[in-house]
């Protein structure tokens, strides 16, 4: 009997079956996860959303592996050779490694060497080989195999076939594959060389000669070889110790030291290891670490999203937002609290004296005109100097500040269709000015339009697997979007897409009903949209926001199904709904007690409680603008020793970058980040942190900045050097930490049987 998804998945989360199945039966009739983990807490026993998608992801992998269990079932049944303790063997594989194993030696092959000799009749004597009796003469055995019609020609050629035919019984047997599948993750190296024919500099000189156990490789490095591999510059092979491994594998085939056909299996057992066994497990390992670094890499890149996307946001306030340009001017955009565009204009500031006066009276003009909060200027090249000039230009107009903004992938939402249909009529780069203002503004609403891979906060993403890559970018927008709560009648299509249950095509949809039919008075109203029907309803409204609404619950995290027990609340406490939202001392005196019921329990009236006293509370920090030091302002003006704050851009496996306002960010390697010892930089900081570093070495011609954030005197360079952020996806950013030396050592594992037989009589 096949083993049971459910029960599989709840062993290995250590959490309840019922939990777990509750989950299953929720995604299969078209639940999202972010719905599950608000709105349907009793149902899963509280499981929060990583575990939610982590439920997901197992029971597909498992029904993938039902799917193909099946299939082996069938195709070794229709070749007669299923018996019941192979089939128990079958049901009871957990992993596709472990099924694919016990399928080998039935698959369909091209004809090899083993299937040949069996053609030839040499069947019996690899039997005599496996067997290792202590009777017999191999030699004299062998020449009754002697058949010149058979195409057995000398006694020689009769034993290199009965030895092909056990090597390849050797190398198909479960025990064995497992076993080197075991050892080469555990005991092996990777070993990188250059390629024989480079001989000029290349960035990957710190992999020229390179050693590392695979058991500790980080993937950042072990990426980073295979894009060194890709681009022919590096060499690399996983190695163990041959003899040792061969010596193993002979006592795993029964080898008797006493029988005369020893020599005979350890000339099959060399074979199966060197031409069998360790190019399929190398390969197949290859495959492990690949996605093993790529699950790393996108870790990585979906923290720094994640912590980028919640970014303190400075609010619903008029801002103006500058994208610096030199020979052509800064492009300057107004937008009102709403991210409506006001005004746009240009700014010259390097094309003369009267140039720079006359930019100066039009961005006077411009706050006397609008009245904006802030300046967002982006920090592209000319960045600094585009602050500094606003700076002193708005230095007397009070409670207007400046502040710089990423510019990161603003170019590729100034050409996307996103950008055109909102702005069909304006010019790219006026369409970035505006993307800059409205990242102050909200983050997360302006990041939603462009795609997750061009905000450039990843490691090594285009050598991931695509796939894996987007599937988790999106899952991580979509967490972010929900868990934020998204303005009904303000949010962008974009934004929209990625509220649970709606998809680009609806949110086009209730975009569309907003303009024709006005703004939404209620979350009901979504329902008049095309297409939008019950099912999809219940997925999103939560998630929805609607201010100065019919409902005071509207702009709450209350789920509509979900108002009359606030109803009865407010009843029992002799008050009315809009009077009880908002109000946290009567919130208070609400005994959640007395309202569990059927589905609703204590989780859910817990999440009613808290939202009723801070509804639609918006769970990202509060803002506070950056501060760069004034008197740096390029890596000229930087010197070892200077104390700085900055923020944090990305985040890697190999420590931090951080912009320190001189249009390059500065490496903290993870050796020091803090005074204590630190594995993982993502324990200490996030991307849009803000920090306090010092400068440790600069190097001006490869444009390298070391940092520390480290107290008491500065140490010598981090190990692995200073990278640049454009470079960090290059061996550079790879090479901290120690190159390890450690050989293989013996293998662990004893199987006291001779596991071939069985398989040689087949």
């Amino acid at each position: 009997m096949a083993l049971d998804p459910v029960s599989v998945i709840a062993e290995e989360l250590g959490v309840a079956s019922r939990g777990v199945h509750a989950v299953v039966e929720l995604l299969l009739g078209g639940a999202t996860v972010p719905f599950i983990a608000r709105y349907r807490k009793e149902a899963t026993n509280g499981l929060d959303e990583v575990q939610i998608r982590t439920i997901e992801e197992r029971h597909a992998y498992l029904k993938e592996l039902e799917e193909r269990r099946a299939a082996v079932l069938e195709e070794i049944g229709k070749q007669g050779k299923l018996d019941d303790a192979l089939r128990d063997r079958i049901n009871a594989c957990r992993t596709k490694a472990e099924l694919e194993d016990l399928y080998l030696p039935f698959k369909p092959k091209r004809r090899t060497r083993a299937m040949i000799a069996r053609e030839k009749g040499l069947d019996p004597l690899a039997q005599r080989i496996a067997a290792q009796s202590e009777e017999g003469d191999p030699l004299a055995e062998a020449e009754r195999f002697v058949n010149a019609e058979k195409g057995v020609g000398t006694v020689k050629e009769a034993l290199q076939g009965a030895r092909d035919i056990v090597a390849e019984s050797v190398a198909e047997t479960p025990a064995v594959r497992s076993w080197a599948r075991e050892l080469y993750l555990d005991e092996s190296a990777l070993v990188v060389t250059k390629a024989p024919d480079v001989n000029a500099p290349t960035k990957f000189e710190a992999y020229y000669d390179f050693r590392e156990a695979v058991r500790t490789l980080p993937s950042h490095r072990f990426l980073a070889v295979r894009r060194g591999e890709a681009e022919n510059v590096l060499r690399s092979e996983l190695e163990v110790d041959t003899a040792r491994c061969i010596a193993h594998l002979g006592v795993l085939a029964g080898r008797r030291p006493a029988s005369p056909w020893r020599e005979q299996l350890e000339l099959a057992v060399t074979d199966a290891w060197k031409r069998l066994v360790a190019p399929s497990i190398e390969s197949e390992v290859r495959v492990e670490l690949k996605l093993r670094a790529d699950r790393g890499a996108v870790d990585v890149f979906a923290q720094n999203l994640r912590a980028l996307l919640l970014a303190a946001p400075f609010g619903a306030r008029t801002v103006i937002g500058i994208d610096p340009g030199q020979r052509t001017g800064c492009k300057v955009a107004v937008v009102d609290a709403t991210g409506r565009l006001l005004d746009h204009t240009l700014l010259h500031l390097v094309q003369g004296d009267a140039a720079v006066a006359r930019s100066r009276e039009i961005l006077l003009g411009l706050v006397a005109k609008h009245h904006p909060a802030a300046v967002a200027v982006g920090n592209g090249t000319h960045g600094r100097e585009t602050e500094a000039f606003v700076r002193e230009v708005l230095g007397a107009s009070g409670g207007v500040f400046t502040v710089m903004v990423s510019e990161s992938g603003a170019s590729v939402y100034s050409a996307s269709d996103v950008a055109r249909e909102e702005f069909p009529d304006l010019d790219l780069t006026v369409r970035g000015a505006i993307s800059i203002a409205r990242r102050l503004q909200d983050p997360l609403a302006e990041l939603v339009k462009v795609d997750p891979k061009s905000i450039g906060v990843g490691q090594y993403q285009h050598d991931v697997f695509q796939a894996l890559l987007a599937r988790k970018l999106d899952e991580v927008v979509e967490s972010c979007v929900n868990s934020v709560g998204v303005e009904l009648n303000t949010a962008s299509a974009p934004l929209l897409s990625r509220v649970a249950g709606i998809g680009p095509t609806l949110a086009r949809r209730i975009v569309s009903h907003r303009e024709t039919a006005g703004a939404f008075r209620s979350r009901k109203q979504l329902l008049d949209v095309a297409g939008l029907g019950p099912k999809t309803f219940e997925q999103c409204a939560g998630f929805l926001r609607v201010r100065d609404g019919a409902s005071p619950l509207d702009a709450s995290a209350v789920h509509p199904e979900r108002y009359p027990v606030v109803e009865s609340m407010a009843k029992d406490l002799g008050t009315d709904v809009g009077t009880l939202v908002g109000n946290a001392a009567l919130a208070a005196r609400v005994q959640w007690q007395k309202y569990v019921s059927g589905d609703l329990g204590e989780f859910t009236l817990r999440d009613i409680l808290q939202e009723l006293q801070k509804p639609g509370r918006d769970p990202r920090a509060d803002f506070e603008a950056p501060k760069f030091r004034d008197d740096v302002r390029s890596l000229n003006d930087l010197k070892p020793g200077m104390a700085l704050e900055g923020i944090v851009t990305n985040v890697t496996a190999f420590g931090a970058f951080v912009d320190i306002g001189v249009h390059q960010d500065g490496l903290v390697h993870v050796s020091q980040l803090s005074d204590r010892f630190v594995r993982d930089p993502a324990e200490v900081v996030r991307a849009g942190d803000k920090i306090k570093v010092r400068v440790v070495e600069v190097d001006l011609v490869r444009k390298r900045i070391a940092l520390t954030a480290k107290s008491g005197p500065i140490a010598a360079k981090p190990a692995g050097g200073a990278p640049s952020q454009q470079q960090q996806q290059g061996p550079r950013g790879g090479q901290g930490g120690r190159q390890q030396q450690q050989a293989p050592q013996a293998p662990k594992q004893e199987f006291k049987n001779n596991p071939f037989e069985r398989l040689l009589k087949r």
